[in-house]
C-alpha cells in the first residue's frame, strides 16, 4: 500500500494505471475509519483492480460552531485498517495541498442540497461539493464509493456529477450497522455508554416507520409523528428532523404511493447523529 500526500504524485500513479487499462475505485473519507468505510474499500477492491482511499478532514464543510477542531484524527490506525483490506493507495493531503494560499473558488451545490442538512448546516454542502470535485480531479478514478448513511450527501454528489458532466460513476453502498442496529459513524465514539443506548432511538424510529407501512399505514404525517414519538421516548436530546422524503429530490413526501426515504437527524448529548432508511411500499 502506497501512502502519498502530493496531488501531483497521486495523479501520476493513477493516470499511469488507468492508461494501462486498470479500473480505479475511489473512497473519499475524513478518516477515523470504521467498518462502514472499510466495506466501501472492499467493494472497490471487488469491482476494480485498484482501490484508493483519501483521508482529509475538510474544513470547508464545517460550520463555525461545529466539531472541526475535535473531529477524530486517527491516521496511524486508519492506515493499518486500510492495509488489512488490501487498499492500494492512500492519499493524505495537507490543508495547503487542498486549499492553497489564495484559494477562492467553490462549487455551488445543486437543488437537492437546499433542505434538511443544507438548511440546518449553511455552507456544509458547498464545502462537500468543492472538496469532492477537487478529489475527482486529482484522482482520475472511474468509480467513487459513498456510504448511504449520508443519504443526502450522496444525492448531492450524484447531482453535481450529472450537472457538471464529471466522468465518474457514483456508487452508493449499504449503511453498515452494529448488531443492535446503530449506524456506524466516526462520531459514535463521542457517545457515553448511556448515550450509546439512547442513540438506538434512531434505528427504532426508522424500523417503526417501515413496520407501519407493512401494516398498511399510508399517512405520511402519522408515520412521521410516530417516528418523533419513538425518538422522544429514547430519549434523544433534540430532534432536527424526522421526515419522509422523495429518494431523488429529497422533497418531503405528501403521500406514500411509491418507495420513499425516512431521514432523521438528532442530538444525543452533544453529539449530532443522522440516519435514514429506504422505505419499501407495496
Amino acid at each position: 500500500m502506497k501512502v502519498l500526500s502530493s496531488p501531483e504524485d497521486i495523479y501520476a500513479q493513477l493516470d499511469f494505471a488507468r492508461r494501462h487499462g486498470k479500473r480505479i475505485g475511489l473512497v473519499p473519507t475524513m478518516g477515523a475509519l470504521h467498518d462502514g468505510h472499510l466495506s466501501l474499500v472492499r467493494e472497490a477492491k471487488r469491482e476494480c483492480e485498484i482501490a484508493v482511499t483519501t483521508v482529509f478532514v475538510n474544513p470547508s464543510q464545517f460550520g463555525p460552531n461545529e466539531d472541526f477542531a475535535k473531529y477524530p484524527r486517527t491516521l496511524d490506525s486508519d492506515l493499518e485498517k486500510l492495509a488489512s483490506v488490501g487498499c492500494d493507495f492512500v492519499f493524505v493531503p495537507s490543508k495547503d495541498h487542498m486549499y492553497p494560499l489564495g484559494h477562492s473558488t467553490f462549487v455551488e451545490p445543486p437543488a437537492v442540497a437546499a433542505n434538511w442538512e443544507g438548511k440546518i448546516r449553511p455552507g456544509h454542502f458547498r464545502g462537500v461539493t468543492t472538496i469532492v470535485l477537487k478529489l475527482f480531479n486529482m484522482l482520475p478514478a472511474q468509480v467513487a464509493y459513498f456510504g448511504r448513511k449520508d443519504y443526502q450527501q450522496v444525492a448531492v454528489i450524484s447531482a453535481m456529477v450529472r450537472d457538471l458532466n464529471v466522468p465518474i460513476l457514483v456508487q452508493s453502498c449499504e449503511t453498515i450497522r452494529e448488531p443492535d442496529g446503530l449506524a456506524m459513524s466516526s462520531r459514535n465514539r463521542y457517545l457515553s455508554a448511556t448515550e450509546r443506548v439512547r442513540a438506538l432511538g434512531l434505528w427504532h424510529a426508522l424500523s417503526q416507520a417501515q413496520s407501519m407501512i407493512d401494516d398498511g399505514q399510508r399517512s405520511v404525517s402519522r408515520i412521521e409523528s410516530a417516528m418523533n414519538e419513538v425518538l422522544e421516548k429514547a430519549p434523544v436530546d433534540s430532534i432536527d428532523y424526522a421526515a419522509i422524503v422523495d429518494p431523488d429530490t429529497m422533497e418531503q413526501r405528501s403521500d406514500l404511493d411509491s418507495p420513499a426515504v425516512a431521514i432523521i437527524a438528532v442530538r444525543v448529548g452533544t453529539t449530532r447523529l443522522i440516519d435514514n432508511s429506504l422505505l419499501q411500499v407495496q
